[in-house]
């Protein structure tokens, strides 16, 4: 199947320039039958009995090893979470983070992440990577470590400007035990998470799953403490006894009943993805960088990193989003940064990028 009948598959192509995935994926059309499907269902048959439930615990397991091949890591290794923020609780909570651990990080995070660190009381040693060039990000956050440090929390690839962080060479030169925030990496990149010790994944972005949907590797579960529980946490329970067996693996930090149309919604996004769909999306993030260099651009993203890119338009960055909107074209302003972002995916084409180009020299124009 060619690129041009892949694209077919998301609605949102037909007439928009969608250049958001780092926010919300385009939901595909599977995704979205499958859902209404599961919706009609339980408006017919009502949300209980044997087979309502046995389908949708079976699909939940599906779902699970899905989202693990995405990352090449175990099934059991996952947990299902509704978001990355939920991923990081489970982490910062199970490690008992608080006064008196110290957890380095960057400058160039997203609060979903950085908020559980701040609210854990922890000391934060904070590189300042968000200015810097991807070739110092190493050295710049390796120096923030000392021998009371407890964990490194930081991006697979930064929200702002699509950097590309060396988790996997900090946590071999440092022995720290790494926290990565995978929200966009995990669907954007060709991702190994297996050298993590935690991982998120937000299934909203770039698997263009659901919203509320997501996951949470976690390399060793039983050196983890459930401290975040809930009745999927549990293998089996004594109330009289007040005690209970947590389930095997990453299992017992699930912690929410994921809708169950919103179940079948990510499994449709999830299969049949294209072979090539990492090279691809690349090669047009770097296409986007030339086209915006050729008009004069200023571009905040640096060659070869991941698939955001990061521009100052020549004017107001909340007016140029709101001119591209107009035109048919959907990116994201960054708010305190100048910054408007475009999110480039394996399904879009060149076509996409000529007209946020075109819409840019428009909006300059007037």
């Amino acid at each position: 199947m060619s690129w041009a009948q892949l694209r077919t598959r998301f609605p949102v192509l037909e007439r928009i320039a969608y250049l958001n995935a780092g926010t919300f994926g385009p939901l595909p059309r599977a995704t979205l039958d499958a859902e209404r499907e599961v919706r009609a269902w339980e408006a017919e048959h009502g949300r209980g009995g044997k087979p309502y439930f046995d389908a949708m615990l079976e699909r939940r397991e599906r779902v699970r090893a899905l989202i693990a091949g995405q990352i090449r890591v175990a099934p059991e290794n996952i947990s299902l979470t509704d978001s990355t923020t939920g991923g990081v609780q489970t982490v910062v909570t199970g490690l008992a983070l608080g006064p008196g651990a110290e957890i380095v990080t960057t400058d160039a995070e997203h609060f979903g992440l950085t908020g559980p660190l701040v609210a854990s009381g922890a000391t934060l040693r904070i590189a300042r990577v968000r200015d810097a060039p991807a070739r110092d990000v190493f050295e710049l956050i390796r120096d923030q470590v000392t021998p009371r440090t407890t964990l490194i929390a930081t991006s697979a690839v930064s929200w702002i400007d699509g950097k590309v962080f060396p988790w996997r060479d900090l946590r071999a030169a440092t022995g720290v035990p790494v926290l990565i925030d995978g929200a966009q990496g995990a669907g954007a990149v060709d991702e190994d998470a297996s050298q993590a010790d935690y991982y998120t994944v937000s299934a909203q972005k770039w698997l263009c799953g659901p919203d509320a949907t997501g996951a949470l590797y976690v390399r060793d579960p039983d050196a983890l403490p459930p401290r975040l529980v809930a009745y999927p946490s549990a293998a089996s329970y004594d109330i009289a006894a007040g005690s209970w067996e947590p389930k095997p693996g990453a299992l017992r930090f699930d912690r929410t009943f994921t809708p169950a149309s919103a179940l079948a919604g990510l499994e449709a996004a999830l299969v049949d993805l294209p072979a090539g769909r990492f090279e691809r999306a690349r090669d047009l993030a770097r296409r986007c960088r030339e086209l915006l260099l050729e008009r004069g651009v200023d571009v905040a993203t640096e060659p070869d990193q991941a698939t955001l890119v990061s521009f100052r338009p020549a004017g107001d960055p909340t007016a140029a989003v709101a001119a591209l909107y107009e035109r048919g074209v959907v990116v994201r302003e960054l708010p305190g940064t100048g910054l408007v972002r475009a999110s480039v995916g394996w399904w879009n084409d060149e076509s996409d990028l000529e007209r946020l180009v075109e819409g840019l020299e428009a909006a300059t124009d007037t």
